[in-house]
């Protein structure tokens, strides 16, 4: 069943105009939906559908917005802090007005793959530990990892703190080098289960979440719009 939306709340979610700046081009006559201009600001339409014109312009609306990020070094993974800069510092002005939040967090000082989305529902799927959603971990490390500390990852461990770590995957790649895969997300879970084997984190980068993986063209703090292919395959992971 399509979903009815108010038409200053439709404006709003373009990330193009404040609220009250919606209402005021909607009651001035400056808003036409289905080639009539509409001037309450209250009244619904199905925008999956209908079109939409601002000032003779034509308006693509969407109901969700996906951003992948390359997050860089240094910047924190959260939604606004008065002292350090965030991740949605790093947007556009647009962009920060709609409301995207990070699915997940990755460490100040960790770079990598980070989607940024004003979608909910798919952000707990995501994260829900029932849904077994696997996040890959480029890693260096101060020594080298040996099978014993592969058999640690896989058998899962409980470290000194107490903290129960699942069953994680780790792959050797080289001398220092090491890839990790987690199916859930703990405070420092990577640093902290490499720490506890004798192997502490020189530099910790994520390439993948599930079926989405960090396009390299993007530097440091750049950033794009998931495809098509790759939000279809993303909605598409089992739980």
């Amino acid at each position: 069943m399509s979903e009815l939306l108010r038409l200053d709340k439709a404006l709003c979610d373009t990330g193009k105009w404040s609220r009250k700046e919606a209402k005021t081009l909607i009651k001035t006559g400056k808003v036409c939906v289905n080639g009539r201009v509409i001037k309450k600001p209250e009244e619904k339409f199905d925008f999956s559908t209908a079109s939409l014109v601002v000032q003779g312009v034509p308006v693509v609306w969407q109901r969700f917005t996906y951003i992948m990020l390359h997050k860089p070094a240094g910047v924190l993974t959260a939604t606004e802090d008065r002292r350090q800069k965030t991740v949605l510092d790093l947007l556009s002005p647009e962009l920060q007005k709609q409301e995207l939040r990070p699915v997940g967090r990755l460490d100040k000082d960790t770079e990598g793959l980070l989607l940024l989305t004003n979608d909910g529902a798919l952000g707990h799927r995501l994260l829900a530990p029932k849904s077994h959603v696997d996040k890959v971990y480029y890693a260096e490390t101060d020594g080298t990892i040996q099978e014993s500390d592969i058999a640690a990852f896989e058998a899962g461990m409980t470290l000194e703190d107490g903290l129960i770590c699942q069953s994680a995957g780790l792959q050797r790649i080289g001398e220092g080098k090491c890839l990790v895969t987690l199916r859930e997300g703990k405070f420092h879970q990577v640093k902290r289960m490499l720490a506890a084997r004798g192997k502490p984190v020189l530099y910790l980068k994520r390439l993948s979440m599930g079926t989405l993986k960090l396009d390299e063209t993007l530097a440091p703090g750049e950033y794009r719009p998931l495809t098509d292919q790759e939000l279809a395959a993303l909605t598409a992971d089992p739980v």
